[in-house]
């Protein structure tokens, strides 16, 4: 059996709870946020890595920047490159598995966004994503990661929740597994009478472990937030947010 991150039923079936209308209205504000922390400007070029249907990449080449989208889930690309089409704008996408994308040499920023690492059974396959972020920014490059850090999940670390976004039921059932290097989520999704469920797993990264691994690979100046807005990295936490440098 293919990893769940490889199976394309799954991105489209739960695409409706991924993508909720809220989340999509937040896009501009979340945009504001990555700018303000990262301290580009246009025409700066920047890998959108893990791009989805492509909500932060259209906003961005709105705002005049040159952006290369990345995801391995075509259906999601279409969505974007219609979108993008419609409104005249100039947005590269790529479908690639984030662990075989690398263009030495070629963005000012990358972005990877609301818990897109971890995907991987292997840590080694996760070094290899940073490994080819790192290759593909230019000198002086910035890359912000934005995560769910194992300090916060502890924190706040439930078994089983319901919840409804947008007339769709979901629940979630969790539990950790290897002494919290990994948090195994099943999804069931309820809507119009058919049920939809999945097991994924998402490695765990501290603020320290992610910081260390970045500075191995060869980023320099790290800086950690609590969130998008640059909040601390403290107790009251809602995200893990690091932006890395490239070069002095």
């Amino acid at each position: 059996m293919k990893p769940w991150h490889e199976e394309d039923s799954f991105w489209m079936k739960f695409a409706p709870v991924m993508f909720h209308q809220k989340r999509m209205e937040k896009t501009n504000e979340e945009v504001d946020s990555i700018l303000s922390l990262m301290k580009i400007s246009p025409p700066a070029s920047v890998l959108d890595l893990c791009c989805g249907p492509g909500r932060h990449s259209l906003e961005l080449t709105r705002r005049g920047f040159s952006v290369t989208g990345v995801d391995r889930t075509k259906t999601y690309l279409e969505k974007a490159r219609k979108l993008a089409k419609k409104e005249n704008l100039n947005l590269e996408l790529v479908q690639k598995d984030m662990r075989k994308f690398c263009k030495p040499d070629t963005f000012n920023a990358a972005i990877n966004l609301f818990t897109s690492f971890g995907f991987f059974d292997d840590p080694k396959e996760d070094e290899k994503v940073l490994k080819n972020v790192f290759r593909s920014l230019k000198n002086r490059g910035v890359f912000l990661l934005d995560t769910m850090g194992k300090e916060i999940l502890a924190r706040i670390f439930r078994e089983r929740d319901w919840y409804e976004i947008d007339g769709n039921m979901m629940l979630e059932d969790r539990k950790i597994l290897r002494n919290w290097s990994l948090v195994e989520s099943r999804w069931i999704l309820l809507k119009d009478g058919k049920r939809d469920e999945c097991t994924i797993s998402l490695r765990l990264y501290s603020a320290v472990e992610l910081r260390d691994l970045l500075e191995k690979i060869g980023f320099r100046r790290i800086e950690v937030y609590g969130d998008l807005a640059g909040a601390p990295y403290d107790h009251t936490s809602k995200r893990l947010v690091l932006v890395a440098h490239k070069g002095k």
